[in-house]
């Protein structure tokens, strides 16, 4: 059994808390293509009813769903993403990328993302400067926020202390 992440002063482990359960990602997959009513994510996923229950109640509570009459006046709800929800979205894209990438290949893409405008295929979901520069990991910062613990301002302050040898090792696996 996990224990729960919310001593952690990490924005990942907070959110992993939310959404970190497999069936809740694939939940979150079948909201962004469309589905809405409970009997439809459960055909879809074939997921057990009660853990399908618990897991869109969680959603909701947590404000990353809600649940809307389907009709005015209806007793029968739906579904549908927030825009804490729709937030979702590039990560969603970036995991499913990832596993074509490094899972299952360029012959086994089960899903391709395609830009309804243009017909083309999406751009990688990437990291970039606010000029639009791509960014990877040893071309950030991180420095303590609004809500940083003294543990987390010692542990970046730890990490600014040993940039030089971070960047110094990139170069090193980039050679």
């Amino acid at each position: 059994m996990r224990s729960k992440l919310d001593s952690l002063n990490c924005s990942v482990a907070h959110a992993l808390e939310l959404i970190g359960e497999w069936w809740t990602i694939l939940i979150l997959r079948e909201a962004f293509l469309g589905t809405r009513r409970f009997e439809d994510f459960q055909r879809h996923l074939g997921i057990a009813r009660n853990i399908l229950s618990t897991r869109l109640c969680k959603l909701c509570d947590s404000n990353i769903l809600e649940r809307v009459p389907v009709k005015h006046g209806a007793r029968r709800q739906e579904y549908r993403l927030t825009a804490m929800g729709r937030d979702l979205l590039p990560i969603l894209v970036a995991l499913a990328q990832w596993g074509d990438r490094w899972i299952l290949g360029p012959e086994a893409v089960p899903v391709k993302y395609i830009h309804g405008a243009t017909g083309e295929e999406i751009a990688d979901v990437t990291i970039c400067s606010k000029d639009g520069r791509p960014l990877d990991a040893g071309d950030m910062l991180l420095i303590p926020g609004p809500g940083a613990t003294q543990e987390t301002r010692t542990r970046l302050q730890e990490l600014r202390d040993r940039w030089p040898s971070i960047q110094n090792g990139r170069q090193d696996q980039e050679s």
